[in-house]
């Protein structure tokens, strides 16, 4: 009866000391539980918006942040392209916080042309950082586009180091010289040409300038983030040259980088294999890199 007294002693004060630990890992601003909150507005715009993962346990210390930017030639695309790949990546990186976000696509003639594009990014930056003790989550940000969201994942990681230096930059076949891209279309299609001078709002002869500004390859440097580049080989969008122009910059700048090519993939259609193994390299890449 006494040792049943004891072990009976023992169960309560184990119970309450764990529920005392549990309290005070609440005040110290760890969540025991995953949250996901949807359209959550980053600005006054309807397309300033985004969608946010927030991983059971996550600390203010030490969840990084991974901020995803969809594709569409800048013009079309939502975040919900990105929402077949949510769980994969939690699974995958399950110390990560997920914002996935939308911004203002360039429509017509006037309509939200660059650089509206990389300024939404970069509200949607400021915006988690300003917020990164309300989610729980550090600054350790890592930024990941797929076609115009590789570019703008680029562009912002590169270009804009006042808000943050972010940790590293993943780019699933993103365009990285605008002047290049405009001069030498894939296979000489001028249909791509003028898209591009349409979303831009002007051609290179016009605003030389604006072209090189939102290039990302212009703001390369020794203190650029670690980056991760995936192409397909028969790509009939973006040349994967767009993506071995980084790959040489980065080395030639001291920058850790890897470039991934398949050969026989094009502009996104890859086959699951292919995108499993992409994200089992980008997986791979980050653990390394982020710290």
């Amino acid at each position: 009866m006494k040792l049943y007294k004891l072990l009976f002693a023992f169960y309560i004060t184990l119970t309450l000391f764990s529920c005392k630990k549990n309290e005070d890992a609440s005040e110290n601003g760890i969540s025991v539980a995953p949250k996901t909150i949807l359209n959550v507005p980053y600005g006054d715009n309807a397309m300033q918006k985004m969608d946010i993962y927030l991983p059971a346990g996550r600390r203010d210390d030490s969840t990084k942040v991974m901020i995803l930017i969809h594709g569409g030639a800048w013009a079309s695309g939502d975040k919900v392209d990105f929402n077949s790949y949510i769980d994969t990546l939690k699974r995958l990186l399950p110390d990560y916080a997920f914002f996935n976000i939308n911004y203002r696509l360039s429509a017509g003639d006037t309509i939200n042309k660059f650089p509206t594009q990389e300024t939404d990014v970069r509200f949607a930056v400021n915006h988690i950082l300003g917020k990164a003790s309300e989610y729980q989550v550090s600054k350790k940000i890592v930024l990941l586009g797929a076609s115009a969201g590789g570019h703008l994942a680029m562009l912002q990681g590169y270009k804009d180091t006042t808000s943050v230096r972010v940790k590293a930059i993943v780019s699933l076949f993103g365009p990285s010289d605008l002047v290049d891209m405009y001069n030498n279309p894939v296979g000489g299609n001028i249909a791509l040409r003028i898209l591009l001078g349409a979303t831009i709002g002007k051609t290179p002869v016009q605003d030389l300038q604006l072209y090189i500004n939102s290039s990302p390859v212009t703001f390369i440097k020794a203190t650029s983030a670690p980056t991760i580049l995936l192409h397909g080989g028969l790509d009939p969008l973006v040349s994967p040259t767009q993506s071995t122009k980084v790959r040489d910059l980065l080395t030639t700048a001291g920058v850790i980088n890897q470039y991934v090519l398949y050969p026989t993939s094009g502009h996104g259609d890859w086959s699951i294999a292919t995108f499993n193994d992409a994200f089992g390299k980008i997986q791979t890449f980050l653990r390394a890199n982020v710290r």
